[in-house]
């Protein structure tokens, strides 16, 4: 498997692990093309601080079982933003406040949004 067809797996599986918790409007950008820092941001939003932390719990075991390896986190323990690195994918899931607070959809509005079919 190339690394391409590799990537768009982890994010099926990531989108997957996101929805099988029930998190709501998640957004795939390819930043690639406009940042460094990675490749892909996936976005999401919780209910409630449980739900944040059984989202971020779920993406992490099934991007292991592909290979990946977290490379950082933050605000696992908060309630309102975890960060999730995996090098090449970023996540970010929020509770609703933060996440129209500082609307990342906005501010990398210059990324190419990417479908999966799901």
């Amino acid at each position: 498997m190339n690394s391409k067809t590799n990537i768009f797996k982890s994010l099926e599986a990531a989108y997957k692990a996101i929805d099988d918790k029930f998190g709501k409007d998640i957004s795939v950008l390819d930043i690639s093309e406009i940042s460094s820092m990675g490749n892909y941001f996936i976005i999401t939003t919780s209910s409630n601080p449980n739900q944040l932390r059984a989202i971020a719990d779920n993406i992490q075991e099934e991007l292991f079982k592909l290979g990946f390896k977290l490379n950082h986190s933050e605000g696992y323990n908060g309630s309102s933003w975890v960060l999730l690195d995996f090098g090449d994918i970023i996540v970010h899931i929020f509770d609703k406040e933060n996440r129209e607070f500082y609307n990342l959809d906005r501010v990398w509005g210059d990324a190419r949004k990417v479908h999966l079919d799901i």
